[in-house]
């Protein structure tokens, strides 16, 4: 890459750079640093019904992502500034091939060449849980345990105790169900027992009637 081209891209990154910064100084963009319940006029965040407060909180974590967007596309970019002061910039960080100024024209502050970028998005696992649930471990990780060899206490356990009083959910959400108070996950099943037999009441031999053919 000659002079020309360098100094090309630098003005396109610092014009970048600048406009970023212009962003991340407007405090009042994203609304940050006011507290959500003040935003909705309320005293308290926490309701019973989740919906109450879904799109606020939605908005919340949106604004949230595109400062943090904000921040991230700004470190590129002053590594970027970084890479041409050192001689490095378009230069791809895995392969060491030029990249390609088509792609540069396109994203001045990558990194990478279009090959390289693409076997990278290629070998990226799709996962459906996220990474952490792999090392997590009961009470914090799935603890929904039907399946498996406990016979203890498990997730699904402390969320009908908790469920009890109350969901989001509504017997027509639900097919099969009549009530409100049966309106969660396992409802129907038996609590506080692992198997029928533990449902025998334990008594003593004092408590139990006597026949009453031995009393003819």
């Amino acid at each position: 890459m000659d002079s020309l081209q360098l100094n090309y891209f630098k003005k396109r990154l610092l014009a970048e750079k600048e406009r970023l910064e212009e962003e991340r100084a407007d405090d009042g963009r994203f609304n940050l640093e006011e507290q959500l319940t003040d935003a909705v006029s309320e005293l308290s965040a926490y309701d019973n019904h989740p919906a109450d407060l879904g799109t606020e909180t939605f908005e919340r974590e949106k604004d949230l992502a595109l400062w943090n967007n904000t921040n991230d596309i700004l470190d590129q970019v002053n590594e970027a500034l970084e890479r041409i002061d050192n001689g490095s910039y378009g230069i791809c960080e895995l392969c060491q091939a030029e990249i390609d100024l088509e792609r540069l024209e396109a994203i001045p502050y990558t990194t990478l060449c279009i090959d390289c970028r693409r076997e990278q998005e290629e070998n990226r696992q799709n996962r459906e849980r996220p990474v952490e649930e792999e090392f997590l471990s009961p009470p914090f990780g799935r603890t929904f345990l039907d399946k498996t060899e406990m016979a203890g206490t498990d997730g699904e356990d402390i969320w009908q105790d908790v469920a009890k009083y109350g969901t989001s959910e509504t017997p027509s959400d639900l097919g099969g169900v009549a009530s409100y108070g049966a309106t969660f996950y396992d409802a129907p099943e038996e609590t506080g027992i692992v198997q029928a037999v533990d449902a025998i009441i334990d008594v003593g031999p004092d408590d139990i009637p006597p026949d009453p053919e031995s009393l003819q």
